[in-house]
């Protein structure tokens, strides 16, 4: 369905344009509730005051609107808790709070180096993983925020009509650039539900630049996060983030209250092997922060990362795993190399060598190749 872009223009003074369509108009006449989404950052906190002007305006009921923030634990600038709250404080909005109920971001780091870990030890890897998220694999904003606020606001107003406030900027990045003004979101309220849960995004600033959005909190008064007050970041999201610039990384190390996650990051870099990004390693950025001993764990790390590249360029191209599976049985001479490349990393990470030989392997790449071949199990599926 195409929406019209309609933008609404508050009086003189007030915050820039703020845009809107006909799936929100709709839904503020219905009386939705809206549930805006902060972070602690910049654009989020300027979406909520724009739009919390523009729904007075159009005569939407305040005990309708709710803040939500999705608390990335350990991960997280110490202080953004508090910004998050002074802000909801300052729009008069009640604060809720959601947290994934398995573990922090730190947490699922760790898990996942865990789990590859011992996916790699049982051959269901070819290469092996390393703990962090990624621009292409970004479980942290899916499975930290949109996968606990959905959830937690389709539970709370089962059967209404929520518009999830959110401000994205089309300027932020060329991956924002289509962003719409406003979309159906059915991840938490499925079309045709049995209790008629409707689920809608909004992005009022999707037309706003970043002088924009600072002049709305110098304008309003609003809370800014230390990030942009006194470190100089350029944007608001994990203390350290896998999509961070270096110098975003930088101002991180800035804030003391930040000194503790740095530090057991590095050492998770340095009993993995794997930098947090790629190409640079958090240990890099502020190496003064680091007790001698890591400094010196980190060394050995990068040696032995450089020694799994070189090993794992070793293996048989074509024999690289799709969706878990390999494509092909390896050769004897194929399985060999294999086996080798396997026991020097499984020992370097004090995992078991369960299959350490070349027949071991060839039989190990039989059975999975089998199972290809057989239906997946229900719960698979």
């Amino acid at each position: 369905m195409n929406i019209p872009f309609t933008v609404v223009r508050p009086p003189a003074g007030a915050a820039p344009d703020v845009a809107i369509d006909g799936l929100v108009l709709d839904a503020v006449a219905r009386g939705a509730w809206f549930a805006f989404n902060l972070s602690g950052g910049k654009d989020s906190s300027a979406a909520a005051q724009a739009a919390t002007a523009l729904l007075d305006q159009l005569g939407h009921p305040r005990d309708r609107r709710i803040a939500i923030h999705a608390d990335l634990g350990r991960a997280e600038w110490r202080s953004t808790p508090e910004t998050v709250a002074a802000v909801a404080e300052r729009l008069g909005l009640p604060l809720v709070v959601a947290r994934r109920s398995a573990g922090d971001m730190v947490a699922r780091w760790e898990q996942r180096f865990a789990n590859g870990c011992r996916r790699y030890e049982n051959l269901e890897l070819y290469h092996l993983i390393g703990p962090w998220s990624s621009a292409s694999l970004r479980f942290c904003t899916s499975e930290l925020k949109a996968q606990v606020i959905g959830p937690e606001l389709a539970r709370r107003y089962r059967g209404e009509t929520i518009v999830s406030v959110i401000g994205l900027r089309r300027a932020e990045s060329a991956a924002r650039r289509d962003t719409p003004i406003s979309r159906l979101d059915t991840r938490f309220a499925k079309s045709g539900n049995a209790a008629k849960t409707r689920m809608i995004s909004w992005h009022p600033l999707v037309h706003w630049s970043s002088d924009d959005v600072f002049a709305c909190h110098d304008r309003h008064d609003l809370p800014l996060h230390e990030a942009y007050r006194c470190h100089g970041s350029s944007r608001l999201s994990c203390a350290f983030c896998v999509l961070a610039s270096g110098q975003d990384l930088a101002a991180a190390t800035g804030a003391t209250g930040n000194h503790e996650l740095y530090r057991h990051l590095v050492a998770m870099e340095a009993a993995s092997t794997f930098s947090f990004q790629p190409g640079r390693w958090l240990a890099d950025v502020a190496p003064q922060l680091l007790p001698p001993s890591l400094g010196r764990a980190i060394a050995v790390a990068k040696r032995g990362a450089a020694e799994r590249r070189a090993m794992e360029a070793a293996l048989p191209a074509g024999l690289r795993f799709v969706k878990g599976r390999p494509p092909r049985l390896p050769t004897l001479a194929e399985a060999g190399v294999i086996a080798e490349v396997r026991e020097a990393l499984l020992r370097r990470h004090g995992l078991a060598n369960l299959y350490p030989d070349a027949c071991a392997i060839r039989q190990r790449f039989a059975d999975l190749l089998e199972a290809r071949r057989l239906p997946s199990p229900a719960s698979e599926r």
